[in-house]
């Protein structure tokens, strides 16, 4: 795992931005895989502005989603389906046909999970994942004592994701709803290149049990300590109780150039 410190959310955006372009020149169909939440805006803004300038081509690119509400009505909003529509498709310039995301309105919700998980497989895999992390060390909807083995399907939200979430529902928790369908951690491990952006203060201790604590489902975010590529992005803020701090910022000063992120 590669921690990287940044001195904002502004920077982590850039440079998280910058990992993308630098995918989609390799590989103008890459599939990338986008987060919702307010931490990722800065990234799809940078992107959004790189495509704008033409340092980078993204008409070819395929999105797919990290996690979805269920039982939402179609077109609501809120739906992560909505959000990433109108957060990374649209400023990329993209159609409906480069994205693909799980149904959270099926009849039948587990064969919509398997049919999700199965379809990431059939399109090659996912190449780059974005991630963002909750107070309790969750990643996507992988709460506390999810199986690191897990694949996509339903999980049940606790009161603390729903009360975090509820400030997307004009503060009213009566509105999350209880059910998500969400990529597994097994699932999330198979991406080529998970990113996890983390900003802020309140983020910091989640941030140090999943770099330096043990792997352990209690904090499902530490399971990308056992992938062979995975990058953790962080502000100072929530870089603060992060033991080895000053070890993570040497050894990025010291990485060469080519390597990337």
């Amino acid at each position: 795992m590669e921690v990287v410190i940044v001195p904002d959310a502004t920077a982590g955006g850039e440079l998280i931005a910058e990992a993308i372009a630098a995918l989609l020149r390799r590989k103008p169909d890459a599939l990338l895989g986008v987060a919702t939440g307010s931490t990722p805006l800065p990234i799809y803004r940078a992107l959004a502005s790189k495509v704008a300038s033409g340092s980078v081509d993204a008409s070819r690119a395929r999105i797919c989603q990290l996690d979805e509400y269920v039982g939402l009505p179609a077109g609501h909003p809120e739906s992560y389906r909505s959000v990433v529509l109108r957060e990374v498709i649209e400023p990329l310039g993209l159609s409906e046909a480069s994205f693909m995301g799980p149904d959270g309105a099926a009849e039948d919700v587990q064969a919509a999970c398997e049919a999700y998980d199965r379809a990431l497989t059939e399109a090659g895999g996912v190449d780059l994942q974005l991630l963002g992390i909750g107070t309790d060390g969750h990643i996507g909807f992988n709460e506390p004592c999810s199986s690191l083995a897990s694949r996509t399907r339903i999980k049940t939200l606790t009161e603390q994701t729903r009360v975090d979430n509820a400030r997307f529902f004009d503060d009213d928790i009566e509105q999350v709803p209880h059910h998500v369908i969400t990529q597994g951690i097994g699932t999330i491990l198979d991406s080529r290149h998970p990113i996890l952006l983390a900003t802020g203060e309140g983020k910091a201790e989640a941030v140090a049990q999943t770099v330096e604590g043990p792997v352990a489902s209690i904090v499902p975010a530490s399971a990308l300590q056992l992938h062979p590529h995975a990058t953790v992005v962080v502000d100072e803020a929530a870089a603060s109780k992060l033991k080895l701090a000053d070890y993570f910022r040497a050894t990025y000063a010291a990485k060469p150039g080519w390597q990337g992120l």
